[in-house]
C-alpha cells in the first residue's frame, strides 16, 4: 500500500523535465567551456552551428563520449552523451545518443499527501534515453554570410522509479541509469545557424530545438535554446594559430536542475604544427543556481589528420563535473 500511495504522489508532484543542455557535445567545444557558437568548423558544427559547416574543412569525421555530473546533491542529473558526425562540402550526417537522469525531491505541497516517513524513504528517478539523426545543408547568404539548417528525427523513451533516500546522489544516479521499460516516442525538429566571418573576426548564432518536441505527454520536452558569440582567429590573418571565444545564451530555458543561461568563454591554440592543441575555458550559470564550471582540453595528432581528444570539466560541489574522448578525422 504504501508503494502505492508514494508512485501516485510522485505522479501528482511530477514536473516537466528538460534536457541537452547546449554544453553536451564535442571534444574542442567542450574543452572550451562551450564558447564555440562562432568557431564550429568541425563536424560537430552539426550540433553547435550548421552554418559553420562553410568554413569548415574539406571533409572532417568524428566519434565521442562525454559523461556530466550537474551537482552532487539532489536535485541532481547526470548526462552521457555518444556522438558521430561527418562532414562534406556543403552537407552534414550527425548521430548523438544521449541518455539524461535526474533525482527530484518531493515538494512541500506533496509531504502532506503521506507521511514524514515515507518521504524520506523514496526519492524520485526520471531516466531518458534520446536518440538524435541529423542531416545538415547551408546555403551560402553573402560573401562570408552562411546559413546553415540541420533536419532532426528524435526518438525518445522516458522511464520513471523510485530510490531510497538514503542513498547520495550518486548512488541514486546510477539507480535511475539501470531504469528500464517506457515507451519510445518519434518527433521531428531542426535546428538553424548564422555564420559571418570577416578576416579574424567570427560571428555566429544558432537556434536548437525549434519545434520543442516533447515526450511522455509533455512530461519530458527538448527547450528551445538560442546562443550567440564572436571569436577571434588571428591565423587568418598572419597571425598566430590561436582562437579566442566568447558566447552567451539569449534565453532562459529549463532544466532539471534548475534554469539555465550561460555565458562561455574559451580559448585554443596549436602547436608544433598543428599536432597538439590545448584548450581551456570556463562558463557562468546566470541564472537559477548560478554554477561555475572551468574546463581543459587537448588533441594530440597521431599522423596527419587523425586526432584523439579528450577533456575535462570541473565545477564546485554542487557545479558540473565530467570527461570526455574522442577522436576526429579531417583533411
Amino acid at each position: 500500500m504504501r508503494s502505492i500511495v508514494v508512485a501516485a504522489v510522485l505522479v501528482m508532484i511530477a514536473a516537466p523535465a528538460s534536457a541537452q543542455i547546449i554544453e553536451s557535445v564535442g571534444s574542442r567545444a567542450l574543452g572550451m567551456g562551450g564558447a564555440f557558437v562562432a568557431v564550429a568548423s568541425d563536424s560537430s558544427a552539426t550540433w553547435w552551428n550548421p552554418a559553420g559547416l562553410a568554413s569548415g574543412p574539406f571533409s572532417d569525421v568524428s566519434a565521442g563520449r562525454a559523461v556530466t555530473d550537474l551537482k552532487e546533491t539532489i536535485p541532481a542529473r547526470r548526462d552521457r552523451v555518444s556522438w558521430f558526425a561527418a562532414t562534406v562540402p556543403s552537407v552534414g550526417f550527425s548521430y548523438y545518443r544521449f541518455r539524461i537522469t535526474d533525482i527530484r525531491g518531493f515538494g512541500p505541497t506533496a509531504q502532506d499527501a503521506v507521511d514524514r516517513e515515507d518521504t524520506r524513504a523514496e526519492a524520485s528517478l526520471r531516466s531518458i534515453s534520446v536518440t538524435d539523426l541529423g542531416v545538415t545543408v547551408l546555403q551560402s547568404i553573402l560573401p562570408g554570410v552562411h546559413a546553415g539548417v540541420t533536419a532532426k528525427y528524435v526518438r525518445g523513451t522516458v522511464r520513471t522509479g523510485t530510490g531510497s533516500s538514503a542513498a547520495d546522489a550518486g548512488q541514486l544516479l546510477d539507480q535511475g541509469e539501470d531504469l528500464e521499460g517506457g515507451d519510445a516516442e518519434s518527433r521531428f525538429d531542426l535546428d538553424a545557424g548564422l555564420m559571418g566571418v570577416a578576416g579574424p573576426i567570427r560571428i555566429g548564432a544558432v537556434m536548437r530545438n525549434i519545434r520543442q518536441p516533447k515526450f511522455a505527454n509533455e512530461e519530458f520536452t527538448l527547450p528551445r535554446q538560442a546562443r550567440v558569440g564572436i571569436a577571434l582567429d588571428p591565423e587568418k590573418v598572419g597571425g598566430p594559430p590561436l582562437v579566442l571565444a566568447l558566447d552567451a545564451d539569449v534565453r532562459t530555458y529549463p532544466t532539471a536542475t534548475g534554469e539555465r543561461r550561460v555565458i562561455a568563454i574559451g580559448a585554443e591554440q596549436w602547436l608544433w604544427a598543428k599536432r597538439i592543441g590545448i584548450r581551456g575555458g570556463g562558463r557562468f550559470n546566470r541564472v537559477g543556481l548560478k554554477e561555475r564550471a572551468g574546463t581543459f582540453g587537448a588533441s594530440i595528432g597521431i599522423r596527419n589528420g587523425l586526432y584523439v581528444e579528450g577533456q575535462m570539466i570541473r565545477g564546485g560541489s554542487d557545479a558540473e563535473r565530467g570527461w570526455g574522448v574522442g577522436t576526429r578525422v579531417t583533411f
